[in-house]
């Protein structure tokens, strides 16, 4: 076999992590020779003896065939990968492609007018003022800077062409905002998913960095009390799915849902996006549908799913309205409504106005207000229901008027003591500590509830 007259080797490969795109590998004492004709073809240089050609028409392995034959006669080796003569010798087509008339040799004429008006944009010979969406596709107005042309071009990657040419930018951009005005904007559009592909594989050789993904975190079951807040939106919807005897209404800022029961007489406000530490819920109802308010309870954002969820449980059956105005706030009905506290062991303290049950860890309890429930303002919060480092430093509360039925708390009662949910933990070595109810948000786990040839 006759040596090269040329000292230069190439290997031709198909792109690591690019479908499509192909390298060539230069080596040799006058591995520039190729280079420079490589490169002078639109191959990109990654590496001093390393070019990738990367086109928005998906022709690499015909080009690169193209290209091998080019050197060979000059007497450059060239090597080419089974994989690339693979990728050479593949027959495809392109899935609906529009000019289903073109033959495929037609249809590579096509796309590789298209990579030109692609490499002229990219390398900055056209420069494009405009562009804008005509319902179908993108359109742009440019112009060649090395002759002055102006072009309005139509479509997008391997279909964009050059529909008309004008004498002048100016002509250009005054016919360009007579058709497209309403759509008009300033330079060119945004790169397509094909270009930005393209870019990549012309950037890198190496294979994407895969970053792990952070260990699943760990659902460890809690009190009630304690559990994650959960999607409140989800807990909302997913009441009134399933009680029909509601008419659900969203304000126009888009900020807060109102949810009305049908008896007119109990009312639910869901302010979405609510800080965790601010009223996210407020229940109220009334004695008639045109009566002041009997009672009032409000539930900060990142009050827990189960707890939230066995609030609207007692709602959907019936426990809202179940007080009459007046209605006297006495000693048997503080005990009933705290009574699954003191069976459970929760501290009991007195202290003036205030009569508090804490939990045996601390990390919650309810207080009640003397004062409040004696005052004649039906709104005020007579009732204080917190979970977190401390009642002064609570993740989340609950409140409620002095009205509020007492078989409604006696049910939240309940729940703190025995009601469970779930809060996320991460692994060892990937602790994320976070106070109790800022945990990220997680669906909530409640137990409580109520009864032929390739195309491209």
């Amino acid at each position: 076999m006759t040596p090269p007259s040329i000292d230069a080797h190439v290997r031709l490969d198909t792109h690591p992590t690019h479908p499509s795109a192909v390298t060539a590998t230069l080596t040799g004492a006058q591995a520039h020779i190729p280079h420079v004709g490589l490169e002078a073809a639109d191959w990109h240089v990654v590496t001093k003896n390393t070019l990738v050609l990367a086109r928005i028409d998906h022709e690499e392995p015909y080009w690169a065939q193209d290209a091998a034959r080019e050197l060979i006669t000059l007497g450059i080796a060239v090597e080419i990968t089974p994989r690339l003569q693979e990728a050479i010798d593949e027959e495809w087509t392109w899935a609906n492609y529009p000019m289903h008339w073109c033959t495929r040799a037609e249809i590579r004429e096509v796309s590789a007018a298209a990579q030109r008006i692609y490499d002229d944009i990219r390398h900055g010979h056209l420069l494009i003022h405009a562009h804008a969406h005509d319902g179908h596709t993108t359109v742009a107005v440019g112009t060649y800077l090395n002759t002055g042309k102006s072009v309005y071009l139509h479509g997008e990657n391997h279909l964009r062409q050059i529909a008309d040419t004008f004498d002048s930018p100016a002509q250009a951009l005054v016919a360009f905002e007579k058709i497209h005005g309403d759509t008009m904007r300033p330079g060119p559009a945004s790169m397509t998913d094909t270009e930005r592909s393209a870019t990549e594989a012309r950037t890198s050789l190496s294979a994407k960095e895969v970053v792990p993904d952070p260990p699943l975190p760990v659902l460890d079951t809690v009190p009630a009390y304690a559990a994650d807040a959960g999607d409140h939106d989800a807990l909302f919807d997913a009441f009134l799915d399933a009680h029909g005897g509601w008419q659900k209404c969203r304000t126009w800022s888009d900020e807060t849902t109102h949810a009305i029961h049908e008896s007119q007489t109990l009312r639910l406000e869901r302010i979405h996006e609510a800080p965790a530490h601010e009223t996210a819920w407020t229940v109220a109802a009334y004695e008639t549908p045109v009566s002041d308010r009997m009672w009032v309870l409000t539930a900060t954002g990142a009050t827990p799913a189960p707890v939230l969820q066995n609030l609207l449980d007692h709602l959907a059956y019936g426990d809202g309205w179940d007080t009459a105005v007046g209605a006297p706030l006495d000693e048997k009905t503080v005990t009933a409504a705290t009574q699954p506290l003191s069976d459970a062991g929760w501290k009991h303290t007195v202290d003036g106005r205030w009569i508090r049950w804490t939990s045996p860890a601390g990390d919650a309890g309810v207080q009640f207000d003397a004062f409040a429930a004696q005052h004649p303002q039906p709104s005020l919060a007579t009732w204080t229901v917190w979970a977190g480092p401390g009642p002064d430093h609570p993740t989340w509360i609950l409140t409620a008027s002095p009205h509020t039925p007492s078989s409604l708390l006696a049910g939240l009662s309940e729940n703190l003591v025995h009601g469970v949910g779930t809060r996320q933990t991460h692994p060892a070595g990937h602790e994320h500590k976070t106070p109790l109810g800022t945990a990220p948000l997680a669906t909530p786990a409640v137990v409580a509830g109520p009864p032929a040839s390739r195309s491209r």
